[in-house]
């Protein structure tokens, strides 16, 4: 079996046949986080739970164009990227530096019992039924923000849990667990914070990756073109690592996320088709291999002693979620030579998705357990790594950038179309004067019919593409 066997499915097998998706919509959700106002009470709980440092980030502007060529790289038969330098991917040491979050402990599996109702969750750990507000097992995130944004003056210790929790499921919602839907936060994630010191104990940013891994994954296949998970992470790894459209630091914090918070350059450079040329071009001098190392001083020592994990290859488990951490792949990360590394275990067929997600469930906890144990060490190659170069080309999709300059002027109108519906998404048009509410409401619908004729433009070459597709499919199966 070939190590890319997706790669019918994969975005690439369209972008080299002039099928572009454009840039991806990214729904991680930080920009309305500033209205939690968290008292001295709240903070210690918050602390206790394992958030003290992550709450600290709060929102970070995404590069949309910068995510989705990164995206375009992703391999989720291997949970790598695949750049002209070799494998590289975001380890679990990279997690707990860039977030704060502990990437050692009990994994976060967050599996309600079946007969548990999800009002009565809410009435016993929000105490408050949230009525209209719930989904299934899925309250909407205007109803927690409106509901408990602020702790009231005089709250009892019951009410400022309450409150707490609400934040807490809240933040997680929004970011590390932000699915492709937003607007809504599963009820779920209360019982791992009905208590606090327990939800402490838990390898909050090992579910993080996870979770990450699996949007990545999904988000790379050709058929999608929305990502959730906590795309603050992959976009800070990126301007680690790599040397494209990478902002100044002036600033050192822990979490290293806040390294680059507020100097993302401006929004009308975020260009797809230059990040993929950047890529593809990506020379090994303009990647930082192990970008960290000058930073660690400010780094707390809970931190630093699980670094190690980094070099784990193990399984990383979140709700609802297993995947594959392999550092192996990567070693260059670890300041490491890289040889031809060895066979990755197939993944499940989705079809069978619950009956397979039960089986890695009752496996990977015991993998999880000897994290410790599977380091992986030097695989030795005495610096040459000629071998494994000539390896990696053999495998791999070369490069993605077509020089298409009408489809890159659609594409950036596109872009530009969709940023502007994230940030109207999040205004409340009940607030506005009634003639900025029809200004707006004007633009959403130009800007709608602008999409229709990039639409358009895109069914008017169907057939030409559908051909060199075939074709690239041909070229590919020899």
């Amino acid at each position: 079996m070939p190590v890319l066997y997706e790669q019918d499915k994969h975005v690439s097998s369209a972008i080299l046949t002039g099928q572009e998706r454009g840039v991806l919509r990214c729904q991680e959700r930080t920009s309305l986080l500033h209205h939690w106002k968290l008292t001295k009470e709240q903070i210690e709980l918050v602390e206790k739970a394992g958030f003290g440092w992550f709450r600290l980030i709060g929102s970070i502007s995404l590069n949309n164009s910068l995510i989705s060529a990164l995206v375009e790289r992703w391999r989720r038969e291997t949970n790598t990227f695949h750049f002209p330098c070799g494998e590289m991917t975001i380890t679990l040491d990279e997690v707990s530096l860039i977030l704060g979050l502990a990437v050692d402990g009990k994994p976060v599996v967050g599996v309600k019992e079946k007969d548990e109702d999800p009002s009565q969750v809410c009435l016993k750990l929000l105490g408050k039924l949230p009525k209209g507000e719930l989904s299934g097992n899925r309250v909407t995130a205007k109803w927690l923000k409106e509901s408990f944004a602020e702790c009231p003056k005089g709250a009892t210790m019951k009410e400022i849990e309450y409150h707490t929790r609400a934040y807490l499921i809240y933040i997680v919602g929004s970011t590390i667990f932000a699915t492709t839907d937003p607007s809504k936060i599963s009820v779920d994630y209360l019982i791992l914070f009905e208590d606090f010191e327990k939800a402490g104990e838990y390898a909050w940013g090992a579910a993080a990756l996870a979770f990450l891994y699996r949007q990545i994954g999904n988000a790379s296949q050709r058929s999608q073109s929305i990502i959730g998970g906590c795309l603050t992470l992959l976009q800070c790894w990126s301007y680690f690592h790599l040397n494209i459209d990478r902002p100044k630091r002036t600033t050192r914090q822990f979490p290293l996320a806040l390294l680059w918070k507020g100097r993302q350059q401006s929004r009308s450079k975020n260009d797809l088709f230059k990040y993929r040329k950047a890529l593809d071009d990506l020379d090994p001098s303009n990647v930082s291999w192990c970008p960290f190392e000058g930073d660690l001083d400010i780094v707390p020592q809970s931190f630093k002693d699980n670094l190690l994990l980094g070099r784990s290859r193990t399984k990383l488990i979140g709700p609802k979620v297993v995947e594959w951490h392999f550092p192996d792949r990567c070693m260059k990360q670890f300041g490491l030579c890289q040889v031809i590394p060895g066979e990755v275990p197939p993944r499940k067929n989705e079809k069978n998705h619950d009956e397979d997600l039960l089986e890695d469930m009752n496996t990977a906890d015991e993998e999880w357990m000897r994290r410790r144990e599977n380091i992986v060490e030097n695989g030795g190659g005495n610096g040459d790594e000629s071998e494994y170069m000539q390896w990696f080309n053999s495998i791999t999709v070369p490069k993605l950038h077509r020089d298409t300059s009408l489809e890159a002027d659609i594409m950036n109108v596109q872009a530009a179309i969709l940023q502007f519906d994230e940030v109207a998404s999040t205004l409340s048009l009940e607030d506005l004067h009634p003639e900025e509410r029809e200004a707006i409401e004007e633009a959403v619908m130009s800007m709608s019919n602008a999409l229709r004729v990039g639409d358009w433009y895109e069914a008017s070459t169907t057939n030409k593409r559908k051909r060199r597709e075939e074709q690239q499919q041909t070229d590919w199966s020899e």
